[in-house]
């Protein structure tokens, strides 16, 4: 299976599945414009808001939900930030908290107010 992300003003607002028979070319190459001519004649799209992704997360970093947002120059999907204070992992594009995670075994939630870990009661 294919999957590809219809993204409108760098935003994911829908991500379709698509099959490989449809992917595949004639030299039996898979092919993202053919998805992308596929998803665009069967729902009215413009072929250049699709981006195919990686369920597995392969290529283009992340597989996208909606909501996500796509990096056309890091050719990546961004997952929305959890919190303010979290930075931008360049080599994931995943978010990460501004303080590691406490290593104690215990259980935390990240307090924005704090931007620090608060250990939760079990």
């Amino acid at each position: 299976m294919a999957y590809f992300a219809h993204v409108m003003n760098g935003v994911v607002v829908r991500v379709h599945v698509v099959s490989d028979a449809v992917i595949i070319d004639n030299d039996g190459v898979l092919r993202e414009t053919l998805g992308k001519t596929f998803l665009a004649d069967l729902h009215g799209y413009d072929a250049d808001d699709l981006v195919q992704s990686s369920y597995a997360a392969n290529f283009r970093r992340v597989y996208p939900g909606v909501g996500f947002t796509y990096d056309a120059d890091r050719d990546a999907f961004i997952p929305p930030t959890p919190y303010p204070s979290w930075v931008l992992d360049e080599a994931t594009c995943l978010w990460e908290a501004p303080i590691d995670y406490p290593a104690d075994g215990g259980q935390y939630v990240w307090d924005e107010a704090r931007t620090d870990w608060v250990e939760v009661a079990v």
